[in-house]
């Protein structure tokens, strides 16, 4: 596929030279001479052509097997890439790491996810200590799960994409302007790469009443011969920041053996007079030892996220954040860390209105390729997550700007075979701030467990208070949810939520610090049920029993004896055990939870108790609230 971006973006160094003459080359000795040159220097569509002479059958040199998967690999040809790693491997299963980490990534990207499992494991057998390792062997099945994420946007077509041509990097001005890299200009010198004219900076104006775009055009004043943006521009309108390449400061490495310039992407500044950009200059961090790209200005014009591979990287590359003061310097750039970053490659940052952080990795758990991730900024206790589906794909889904204010968006993904600008809308998006107090004190409880429910009362996910007593969860509008939360040294609480609409919502959760309730030597709790002809804890009993193992923790002399019933359908022989099991059940969860076997009994009662005498004529209401267990105090 036409993967200009990464040629611009993701790779250590860019190169230009004259055409090569090929007429010298008569034996393979010379074509595999020819063809690693071409590779050193990304030029890899011509690369895989000379390799691609030098296949012979079974007797192919496993060097050239790998070298025409890594060629593909950087052309994102998911199926041939893969196929070459394939052969690689068999030819040579002592492979690098990487190799088979690469070889995971392209059948990923292809669908095979079974498949990539496999050649995963190896991976994480040859490097168990990586982090990409470590993601993957916690939860190598995820993909189910991230298919089922609700999604966060839809998408549909901008309209403006050339059919040839790279189009991607779209971001909108607070005028609605919109700039992106586009390879669509034919008179420009084409790169060896992917065979495309290098990259322009372009703008279109969007009309939002009829959702298109109009006066598409280059920057001029801020293209040269060789690749030039994405960007992106303070609210104002009156600063952008672009990438580049270190050509345009005069600045690359000479390799006169093989008549090369080596140059690095830099990220450049430009101001607005009113009519054109002026003022270019570059930033002071940019280096010709390291690439500085991707640039993303936040809304309030203080920060600028950008991605690089300079010292202090994790992985191929990172996402940094610098100040921008006022008097028109910078601080120091700061890694985001290892929450953001991995040992992979994460690139194209962008911080939308509401302070999310969302960028692309291929090294996060995802679907394939690069995908799209979100993280909040202003949270504290924020992880990484996958958009999902349908803006994550197999294929690479790269840079996602998106607009609170304005409802819009504008994802770039190469789904189709070409890097494309499509419009992105949000799902309504319900957020919830949930506080947990102390009822009696109004103290904030940190730690406290929150789990949200749906409306089958499945729990969805469980988390933890902040220092501040607060959790976050968002869910999709108008949908019936539930939270059980849970504290230690407090009764858990049940809370029913209202169906609420777009927007944050605050939710405070008030505690009762738990203070036993004994009637009769029994203590009181919620009933503990069970499913019919089932003795298995169901997730309400455990909510309740682990106000058990509290008290008991509180008063640790004390002794319980579990009596548990059924209803009455079926022998008494049949209940008398199974009430049995359910007691015997009751008492293994409490001990699992740290209490000491020598201070429980467990005995079942069968139907011969129930707590609702309905005889032959009993309700499924009244058959649930006979299969009970009770906790009758033995020594206090």
């Amino acid at each position: 596929m036409k993967k200009i971006y990464l040629s611009l973006l993701l790779v250590a160094s860019l190169y230009t030279a004259q055409a090569q003459n090929t007429a010298f080359i008569s034996t393979p000795q010379e074509r595999l001479k020819h063809a690693d040159q071409l590779f050193k220097r990304y030029e890899f569509v011509e690369a895989v052509e000379h390799y691609k002479k030098l296949v012979r059958g079974e007797k192919t040199d496993d060097y050239v097997a790998l070298q025409l998967a890594e060629s593909y690999y950087h052309l994102f040809n998911t199926v041939e890439s893969a196929k070459w790693y394939a052969k690689a491997v068999e030819l040579n299963p002592n492979q690098d790491a990487e190799v088979f980490y690469r070889y995971a990534q392209m059948l990923k990207a292809s669908g095979r996810y079974d498949s990539s499992n496999k050649i995963m494991k190896k991976f994480a057998d040859l490097k168990p200590e990586d982090s990409r390792a470590i993601d993957y062997l916690q939860n190598p099945d995820y993909i189910p799960a991230l298919r089922s994420q609700e999604a966060l946007f839809t998408f549909e077509d901008s309209r403006m994409n050339n059919s040839q041509f790279s189009d991607f990097g779209g971001i909108l001005t607070t005028d609605n302007i919109l700039y992106f890299a586009s390879a669509r200009d034919e008179s420009k010198k084409k790169y060896g790469w992917n065979d495309q004219p290098f990259l322009n900076v372009y703008a279109a104006t969007y009309v939002p009443d009829e959702e298109k775009f109009k006066d598409i055009k280059p920057v001029d004043e801020l293209n040269t011969k060789h690749h030039d943006g994405p960007t992106t521009i303070t609210a104002d309108g009156q600063t952008m920041f672009f990438a580049t390449e270190s050509f345009r400061g005069g600045k690359y490495e000479k390799d006169k053996k093989n008549r090369l310039k080596k140059g690095k992407v830099s990220v450049y500044r430009a101001k607005y007079n009113g009519k054109k950009w002026t003022d270019i200059e570059p930033l002071p961090f940019n280096s010709p030892d390291y690439m500085v790209s991707n640039p993303a200005v936040t809304p309030d014009g203080k920060t600028l996220y950008f991605a690089s591979d300079m010292p202090g990287t994790v992985g191929d590359m990172d996402i940094w954040r610098v100040d921008l003061n006022e008097d028109g310097t910078y601080g120091t750039p700061e890694n985001m860390g290892t929450i953001v970053n991995t040992e992979g490659r994460e690139s194209f940052p962008f911080v939308s209105e509401d302070g999310k952080l969302i960028f692309a990795s291929n090294a996060h758990k995802g679907f394939g390729g690069l995908d799209l991730y979100m993280f909040d900024l202003t949270d504290p206790n924020a992880k990484v997550r996958n958009i999902g589906d349908p803006i994550n794909t197999a294929k690479d889904d790269f840079h996602l700007s998106y607009y609170p204010e304005k409802g819009i968006g504008f994802l770039s993904t190469n789904r189709v075979g070409r890097d494309d600008i499509y419009k992105v809308r949000p799902v309504c998006v319900t957020e919830m701030v949930i506080t947990v107090k102390d009822q009696k004190t109004g103290a904030i409880l940190k730690d406290a467990q929150v789990a949200i429910l749906d409306y089958d009362k499945n729990i969805i996910e469980t988390r933890f208070t902040d220092a501040y007593g607060i959790v976050r969860y968002d869910t999709d509008c108008n949908k019936v949810f539930a939270l059980q939360v849970e504290a230690e040294g407090y009764e858990s609480k049940d809370v029913e939520l209202q169906k609420w609409g777009n927007g944050k919502y605050p939710i405070d959760v008030e505690l009762r610090p738990i203070e036993m309730i004994v009637i009769d030597k029994k203590i009181i709790l919620g009933d503990i049920y069970f499913e019919f002809d089932k003795f298995n804890i169901t997730q309400q009993g455990a909510f309740e029993l682990n106000k058990l193992v509290q008290i008991l923790q509180r008063n640790p002399t004390m002794k319980i004896k579990i009596e548990s019933h059924t209803d009455n359908k079926g022998s008494d022989a049949y209940n008398l055990k199974l009430s049995d099991q359910r007691a015997q059940s009751t008492m293994q969860y409490v001990i699992s939870k740290g209490i000491s076997p020598a201070r429980l009994q467990a005995r079942g009662y069968g139907e011969s108790s129930p707590k609702v005498d309905c005889g032959e004529n009993c309700t499924q209401e009244q058959d649930a609230i006979n299969r009970r267990s009770e906790f009758l105090i033995t020594q206090e």
